[in-house]
């Protein structure tokens, strides 16, 4: 695994209702069932039912969530929108 400031990346998943997530650059959006974080590795894409985000440290580059967990996936890059435009799509859905 690569590493950063806050030691390796990559993420554990228990029981499929918690997740540690190390390498956590940046938190680009957010809501009960899609959470998108800009990661050491590269944008990551998690998608489940009651997802909450339970610890956070960006200094420490490490996040850790709650709540059913569907489904993991790395993106690329350049395969769509930019994290920054993605969470202010996000945003304005769950203002609607």
């Amino acid at each position: 695994m690569a590493g950063g400031p806050g030691g390796p990346s990559g993420f554990e998943v228990i029981a499929r209702g918690e997740m540690i997530v190390r390498g956590v650059k940046q938190v680009g959006a957010f809501d009960e069932v899609e959470i998108l974080l800009e990661t050491v590795d590269g944008p990551l894409l998690l998608r489940g039912e009651g997802l909450h985000i339970t610890q956070l440290n960006l200094d420490e580059q490490y996040l850790e969530l709650a709540g059913r967990i569907n489904q993991v996936q790395y993106m690329e890059e350049t395969a769509g929108p930019s994290l920054r435009h993605r969470g202010k799509n996000l945003l304005t859905r769950l203002w609607k």
